[in-house]
């Protein structure tokens, strides 16, 4: 009898390309090629090997240098002599379309960057009707000026003027009709998705005129800081939490009372270091929730080494969609998993931020930012109370300022927990 052997599917393997420049030294580098590791891991790719170079700037031709090129492709034959092929080469920077197109020719895998990955990954974890459109329009913009070297294989047809001197070479006869027939169809396309999301923004502005007076709360921060996990806690609702990146791409917004005090609570996407421009501009209607809310909770990780980085990505961000200058609250998420390296006795070397404990970092923030830093643990429930009793005051005095002759909706009770 004949038998049949199931074998499980292969996880695709890549190895990732960085760069060491002016501005990015080494620890920066391998920060990001570790995010970008993880990205790798989010859309379902495991990472074999990193390669990078100490180079002024990225190279404009093929990103790095000719050498280090040669080094990767040399790399990938050994894999596939030692049945073990490598799918694919993610770069840490958004490649432009000559640099696809002559890493292709050279390492003959498949090459994405930085923002392809952050656009398959949002193309994954769209759920809603809204998130579908506009990651396909961000896909739509990235893929327009990239269109050429999908029609290499017609570079050698001609065409073009009967003289032979008209037309550029590579986009004579067919190959130009076919590019910019693409071109045409994508540029229809996009109309397409912009009017539909103008369409879902209205609807969206209806939706948010009609929830009443109530003051709005919006959690934003870094992608995987732990939003989701507090928006469960606070408004006891089931938003999916994961810890993988961009696991919320859709604004979910639920009710919350506070002791006697209703408020609307948000949950956005999160930020993420060198986010592709087009997903911001097509993400701005999702993004209105944070325009329009009364009051920001800024969660970060405590436990992430470049946490104070990720603050300043977060606030960048945040000035680009029109939403910073309103009244912020500093919510330092994950203490539980905060570790410091310990000075021995002999070292007389200043401090760094490494061997500084946890009470030492309250102290720097809180000295700072007095009471609108906290310090918590959202999934072992860490100083949640007094959390809760913050958000309280705040959106308190914030109603008070903005409905002053409204009254409280609800008396005051216990809520069972």
């Amino acid at each position: 009898m004949k038998e049949f052997v199931i074998s499980e599917a292969k996880v695709e393997t890549a190895i990732l390309v960085g760069v060491i420049t002016q501005t990015q030294d080494e620890r920066k580098t391998n920060e990001y090629l570790d995010e970008l590791a993880f990205l790798a891991e989010t859309a379902g790719a495991e990472v074999v090997k990193r390669f990078t170079q100490r180079l002024p700037t990225a190279h404009s031709v093929t990103y790095v240098g000719k050498g280090k090129l040669e080094e990767i492709k040399q790399y990938l034959l050994d894999e596939a002599e030692a049945e073990r092929e490598v799918g694919m080469v993610i770069f840490d920077d958004e490649l432009s379309a000559k640099q696809l197109r002559n890493i292709e020719a050279e390492l003959q895998v498949k090459i994405l960057d930085r923002t392809s990955l952050i656009l398959d990954i949002f193309a994954m974890r769209a759920q809603t009707a809204n998130a579908k459109t506009q990651v396909e329009l961000a896909q739509y913009k990235y893929m327009l000026p990239r269109l050429q070297r999908l029609w290499t294989h017609l570079e050698r047809q001609g065409g073009g003027s009967g003289s032979g001197k008209g037309g550029s070479v590579g986009l004579r006869g067919p190959g130009e009709t076919q590019l910019e027939m693409d071109r045409r169809i994508i540029l229809n396309r996009m109309s397409l998705l912009k009017e539909r999301l103008a369409e879902i923004d209205k609807q969206k502005a209806t939706q948010r005129k009609n929830r009443g007076r109530m003051i709005r709360v919006a959690l934003v921060g870094y992608t995987n800081v732990g939003k989701s996990t507090i928006m469960n806690m606070l408004a006891k609702s089931e938003v999916f939490a994961e810890n993988k990146l961009f696991a919320t791409l859709d604004t979910t917004v639920r009710k919350v009372i506070i002791d006697n005090l209703p408020f609307l609570l948000s949950d956005t996407v999160g930020f993420i270091r060198k986010l592709p421009t087009d997903l911001v501009e097509s993400f701005k209607s999702t993004l209105d929730e944070v325009r329009e809310a009364d009051l920001l909770v800024h969660v970060v990780d405590i436990s992430h080494p470049g946490f104070e980085e990720q603050i300043e990505v977060v606030n960048k961000t945040l000035a680009d969609i029109g939403g910073s200058g309103k009244p912020m609250m500093l919510i330092f998420n994950k203490i539980d998993a905060y570790t410091c390296i310990e000075k021995a006795p002999d070292d007389l070397t200043p401090a760094t931020k490494e061997n500084l404990t946890l009470d030492e970092l309250m102290k720097t923030w809180m000295a700072k930012m007095e009471d609108s830093c906290l310090f918590i643990s959202a999934r072992e429930k860490i100083h949640l109370e007094e959390f809760k009793s913050v958000v309280y005051q705040k959106v308190k005095d914030l109603h008070v300022q903005k409905y002053p002759y409204n009254d409280f909706l609800y008396q005051t009770y216990d809520v069972e927990e």
